[in-house]
C-alpha cells in the first residue's frame, strides 16, 4: 500500500473487542453461541446478554430492545456478513466441524481463502459466523501472502471444499499443508458449488 494512504492511521490503534447483535431470540442465541463458539454468558437477561470465551469481559453482546423487528431481506441487505472465530490448529478446527456436524449443525459455505480455511454457519437470526484456521499457521506469513500474492489478488474468495473430504484426507495421513494445498488446487470441491456467497434467507 502506498505510504501516503496510511498517514492518517492512529499511531496506537485500538484492538477489536466485541460485536453486538440485536435479537428477538435471546435464549436460542445464547445457547447457539455457547455450542458453536464456546461463548458463555457473563450476564444474561431477556433484554441483554454479554458472552465471552476468553479473558475479555465480553466478545459478543446481544440486545433485545422494545420495538425490535425482524429483517425483511437480510441476506441481500448491506451490513455485517459474518463474524469470525479462529482455532489455533487445523486439527482443532476440523474436529470442531465434526463435533457440530454430529449435533446437526452444518455450514452453508466452505472456502479455502488461502489466508484461512473457513466454514461458515448461520446463527438462529441468520447472522453469518465463520470458524477458521490460518492457512499458514502464522499471522505474519498469511499477512505477507495476502499483501503480495497474485493468486489472492485474482481470486480473493478462494476455492470451495467439502469438509468430509478433508476428514478423509487427514485419516489417510496427509498433513495440514498437503490438505491446504490440495484444497486450493480444487481437489476437494463439493458436489454442488454454491452460486454466490450471500447469506441464505432463513426468516
Amino acid at each position: 500500500m502506498p505510504q501516503n494512504q496510511a498517514t492518517n492511521w492512529p499511531a496506537n490503534p485500538p484492538k477489536l473487542h466485541h460485536t453486538t447483535f440485536t435479537t428477538l431470540r435471546m435464549d436460542e442465541m445464547v445457547k447457539w453461541y455457547g455450542l458453536v463458539c464456546g461463548l458463555r454468558p457473563v450476564f444474561q437477561s431477556d433484554e441483554a446478554s454479554w458472552l465471552t470465551n476468553d479473558d475479555a469481559n465480553h466478545r459478543i453482546a446481544l440486545l433485545s430492545p422494545p420495538g425490535l423487528k425482524h429483517p425483511t431481506d437480510k441476506g441481500h441487505e448491506t451490513g455485517i456478513h459474518h463474524t469470525a472465530f479462529e482455532f489455533s490448529t487445523f486439527d482443532m478446527w476440523l474436529n470442531n466441524y465434526s463435533r457440530l456436524r454430529d449435533q446437526g449443525i452444518l455450514p452453508f459455505l466452505t472456502l479455502d481463502h488461502g489466508i484461512t480455511m473457513s466454514v461458515y454457519y448461520q446463527d438462529p437470526d441468520g447472522n453469518g459466523v465463520e470458524i477458521q484456521v490460518d492457512g499458514f499457521g502464522d499471522w505474519a506469513d498469511s499477512s505477507e501472502w495476502i499483501a503480495n500474492s497474485l493468486d489472492f489478488a485474482q481470486n480473493p474468495i478462494g476455492e470451495y471444499f467439502d469438509p468430509e473430504k478433508l476428514l478423509q484426507a487427514r485419516e489417510e495421513g496427509l498433513s495440514f499443508k498437503e490438505i491446504h494445498d490440495r484444497a486450493r488446487a480444487g481437489e476437494y470441491r463439493p458436489a454442488v458449488i454454491p452460486e454466490d456467497i450471500f447469506l441464505p434467507e432463513v426468516w
